[in-house]
């Protein structure tokens, strides 16, 4: 094997405080260890347990948050112990394990340690759990740790728990664990030289990491491990060294987790004699693994982290800057075992900025795989176990609300298809979505859905190529020609292998693949994303779920009339669609015939400017079909057009002089306080139902509102008291001095009273309403009725004014009367007398 070194040297800094962590697990069934990358307590640490009376014919159970580490660890124990992986150290890892009916200690990935612990909850057979690299904190380390706490404090009080970390807030942990002791093995390191080289960032970080590597190539002796942020980024960057022939003594080995694991031993292997390694690495090699030889370090500052992704609905992964502690790491990486030196693609400035720790992926993933997790072993509230942080309520009714959504969970708890899902190593929309497809005859098509959506797009579409429809990308992994179409031909090689892998484990045989059954698998995992289109084929659609979402216009898709999105951005008012697929609507109506409804919808349609009234057929808040009601609720009716008034506004009734001037006496007797209601716009607005309702039976549109008599009805909300109060105190109109009537004008305040001048002759005060309280804005008309005086101090006016009104008007208006003394004069409609 690769891995062989020889037994490991007891010089390790980890074998100064082993006798520290014996005694500590003698006497107490909880501990926590820290020590840095490289100190030895991976595998020193099993290794000098398995010795312990205390765990008698019982198994080791180590966590490896990682596979390479998890395999990497148990052959170097083998190695240690001169036997093969397999007899006293085997490893259980995603579709790989070896392990015996001899092993006494098993290193385990974190999926398969929560299927261990669901299926064996006392752990009978195992004497010590061991979380190794629990600084990680990934989600499922939390839940296995919570998990293996529960059964120790209910099941298993003699089960020993020890969590071993590189950095991590020990003393934390430790009361978690009931004030565990707490072992600090300082460990031992050469100095490392810091450069920041300060590259200006960019799209690409493969060309300044090869540049990078050409220096220190040039600068330094010893191999180089530098760590970039995933596989892509990765084999780019080695395509750019190799351009660079930089000669037959360097070889340029990648590591990350989806390569094949004899390219993975390759990595980790000490580099033969005479030859230098560029190890090329994802944050694996930050904690987990130790290589030897590496003594320069160029860190690019980037990372890949678990993130909800709400385009999937599911756990993604973005590129972000990393935190203090894994810088700190990486660099300690180049002074294991001499001085070593560490290249920075980063400035200082941006040094000084990094935050100190990364936060937990409890904090930033989708909890619905934790969510059901916790259903399996029969937990109701996450808040019952110990957790470092506690999982957000919020989030997790989210995830539970899908669980229900797709069969796993109901009120009382988890179903038998929840417990199917969790066996299997995908999230539960992908498991609901295989488990369902495959009881259809569809299953092979299901795992080749859920490899593409769990890998980025396979394709590069040029722009006259555009198309989320899925079906395209099933077709090319079938071996459709995909010239011209822009492949990823890596990633498509990943998913074909994954496909593989997972017909195997399910025993899903290589049936035929109908890829036009693409839209309903889809549906199985994401029934909130259900789509049916809006209007014409301008590619918006409304997904079951309630958002909005939208095609691009020139998509192909847009001329199908449901759709299921498999990959869709945040959006605003619509998301765009990335990945999709169309079902047909008898395939909606037969297999989610339980979430369909009918519902009589009678609402106000404020383009039509009516109410109608449709029957809706239902799939959560997606139309299904959609037909009129010929004889709807009247009351609905009723209730749906006065929301149409109030979405319209009060200028929509049909207000004419006699209905406004009715609103204005009555609103002027409300601030007096003769009349207890304002009537103000906001109360009419308010109380529509109330003044305006019993007016409006068998109406439907603002047409037909259009014709009500406003004035007749706002008389008939006043009672016979307040009517007779309006007529007296604020009457329609006023008789003056030659006995006309003149209508008063309330569009004005105060009031207006506008009539001939001579009509107003013997008049010694000014006109008034509300009982003399309210004096009336006079204004006196020529004979031809236009403004000669705007006043309300008439006595004032013919003391003043009207006598160079009198000589102006005189001549113009012959005709009509003009007294030297107009308070003494006689009040006329009419004109003189002939002859005077």
């Amino acid at each position: 094997m690769p891995f062989k070194q020889g037994v490991m040297s007891s010089n390790l800094p980890i074998y100064e405080i082993i006798p520290n962590l014996l005694d500590a697990l003698t006497v107490n069934n909880s501990a926590v260890l820290q020590a840095p990358p490289g100190a030895g307590k991976t595998t020193a640490v099993p290794l000098e347990l398995i010795k312990e009376s205390w765990l008698g014919d019982k198994k080791i159970i180590m966590l490896e948050p990682r596979r390479l580490a998890a395999r990497a660890a148990a052959h170097r124990m083998a190695d240690m112990l001169g036997e093969k992986v397999g007899e006293t150290v085997g490893y259980r890892v995603r579709m790989d394990n070896k392990v015996g009916p001899k092993t006494r200690i098993e290193v385990v990935t974190e999926g398969i340690l929560i299927r261990q612990l669901q299926n064996d909850p006392e752990l009978s057979s195992v004497g010590i759990v061991i979380f190794d690299e629990f600084h990680e904190r990934s989600i499922e380390a939390d839940l296995g740790l919570a998990l293996t706490l529960d059964i120790q404090d209910a099941l298993r009080d003699d089960l020993k728990i020890l969590v071993m970390s590189a950095t991590l807030d020990g003393e934390r942990v430790a009361k978690l664990m009931n004030d565990a002791p707490v072992i600090t093995s300082e460990g031992r390191s050469f100095d490392v030289e810091i450069k920041h080289l300060d590259y200006k960032k960019s799209d690409y970080i493969d060309r300044e990491m090869a540049l990078a590597i050409s220096k220190a190539l040039n600068e330094e002796t010893g191999s180089i491990l530098a760590f970039l942020p995933g596989a892509g980024e990765i084999e780019r960057t080695r395509k750019i060294l190799e351009d660079y022939q930089l000669g037959n003594d360097v070889l340029i080995c990648p590591l990350y987790g989806m390569m094949n694991f004899k390219d993975q031993d390759l990595a980790i292997s000490p580099a033969p004699l005479g030859k230098r390694k560029v190890v090329l690495s994802t944050a694996i090699a930050e904690s987990s693994l130790t290589i030897d030889g590496i003594r320069i370090v160029i860190d690019s500052g980037r990372s890949r982290y678990a993130t909800f992704n709400t385009r999937s609905g599911m756990s993604g992964l973005e590129t972000k800057m990393v935190s203090r502690a894994s810088a700190d790491q990486r660099t300690g990486r180049a002074g294991r075992l001499e001085e070593g030196v560490c290249y920075r693609l980063w400035s200082k400035a941006e040094d000084r900025a990094l935050i100190p720790f990364d936060e937990p992926e409890i904090k930033r993933v989708d909890l619905t795989p934790l969510s059901l997790s916790l259903a399996q072993w029969g937990v109701q509230d996450a808040k019952s176990l110990k957790w470092l942080d506690i999982p957000d309520q919020a989030t997790m009714a989210q995830a539970k609300s899908l669980l229900k959504s797709l069969e796993a969970l109901t009120e009382n708890g988890i179903t038998d298809l929840g417990r199917k899902m969790a066996e299997f190593p995908m999230h539960p929309r992908l498991a609901h979505m295989v488990i369902k497809a495959g009881d259809i005859g569809h299953g092979k098509l299901a795992l080749m859905i859920a490899a593409l959506l769990e890998e980025r797009d396979i394709l590069n579409l040029r722009p006259d190529q555009r198309t989320a429809d899925l079906r395209l990308r099933l077709e090319i992994l079938l071996g459709a020609d995909a010239k011209g179409v822009g492949l990823k031909k890596g990633i498509v090689s990943r998913i074909k292998e994954q496909v593989k892998r997972w017909q195997k484990q399910f025993r899903i045989s290589n049936q035929n693949v109908d890829v036009e059954m693409a839209g309903l698998c889809l549906a199985f995992a994401f029934p909130d994303r259900i789509a049916a289109r809006r209007g014409n084929n301008d590619g918006a659609y409304i997904l079951s779920g309630g958002r909005g979402a939208r095609l691009l216009n020139d998509d192909p898709l847009v001329s199908e009339s449901f759709i299921v999105i498999g990959d869709l951005d945040k959006g605003g008012k619509d998301a765009r669609v990335f990945l999709a697929a169309p079902i047909e609507r008898e395939w909606i109506e037969e297999h989610f015939a339980d979430q369909i409804i009918k519902k009589c919808d009678v609402a106000w349609d404020q383009r039509q400017k009516k109410v109608t009234a449709r029957e809706q057929v239902l799939l959560g808040k997606m139309p299904i079909t959609s037909s009129n009601i010929s004889n709807p609720d009247p009351d609905s009716i009723k209730e749906a057009l006065i929301q149409g008034i109030r979405t319209n506004g009060l200028n929509v009734l049909p207000w004419d002089k006699k209905s406004n001037t009715l609103l204005r006496r009555i609103r002027l007797l409300s601030s007096c306080g003769e009349i207890e209601c304002s009537y103000k716009d906001e109360w009419l607005l308010e109380n529509l139902e109330e003044w305006i309702g019993p007016y409006i039976d068998g109406m439907a549109s603002l047409t037909a509102v259009g014709k009500i008599n406003l004035e007749e009805i706002l008389k008939n909300t006043l009672d016979w008291e307040q009517g007779q109060k309006l007529d007296q105190l604020a009457p329609t109109h006023i008789k003056v001095p030659s006995g006309s009537n003149i209508m008063i004008d309330y569009d004005n305040d105060p009031p207006v009273l506008a009539v001939k001048l001579q009509e107003m002759f013997g008049a010694t005060k000014s006109p008034r309403i509300l009982n003399g309280k309210q004096p009336l804005t006079v204004h006196l008309l020529s004979p031809a009725r236009r403004p000669l005086q705007i006043t309300t101090d008439l006595v004032g006016f013919w003391n003043s004014s009207y006598q160079d009104v009198k000589k102006e008007m005189k001549g113009r208006y012959p005709k009509h009367p003009w007294p030297d003394d107009p308070m003494a004069a006689n009040p006329t409609r009419k004109v003189k007398p002939k002859g005077k």
